[in-house]
């Protein structure tokens, strides 16, 4: 499993920069990013190269900061990759909490970043069907 950084923010201009900034600030690489808003507050998940100095500075920035499990699993980079993995998920009747897409540069592959509240089975899942799990 990969550790997703997830912060509660305000919804106003320059919110999501100071964030940035305060990763900056201790050298924290951001690998995949999705943010997610309501009228006041939204909600932005990450995966960073170091979760532990994320955590530390974005709290030290006055942040609410939580940190979680996720998985990535590699997908095909092409029209139906994401269908076949949620086919896979589908018919497993396993059930996933949110997914969003990010992109490893080093490998150049497109992975699904999956949140569940049962981990092992679906990790057991994805594997025993031949995806490959970060």
């Amino acid at each position: 499993m990969v550790r997703q950084v997830s912060i509660f923010a305000e919804n106003s201009r320059g919110a999501l920069r100071n964030i940035t900034s305060a990763l900056k600030a201790v050298n924290v690489n951001i690998i995949a990013l999705v943010t997610n808003d309501s009228a006041e507050f939204g909600i932005v998940r990450m995966i960073v190269d170091d979760a532990d100095a994320a955590v530390k500075a974005l709290r030290d920035a006055g942040y609410m900061v939580h940190c979680d499990s996720v998985l990535v699993v590699d997908i095909d980079d092409g029209p139906g990759g994401l269908d076949q993995l949620l086919t896979t998920i589908n018919d497993a009747r396993t059930n996933i909490d949110y997914l969003y897409i990010s992109y490893d540069r080093v490998r150049s592959t497109p992975g699904a970043v999956i949140h569940s509240l049962d981990y092992a089975e679906l990790e057991s899942c994805l594997r025993s069907n031949g995806w490959k799990v970060l």
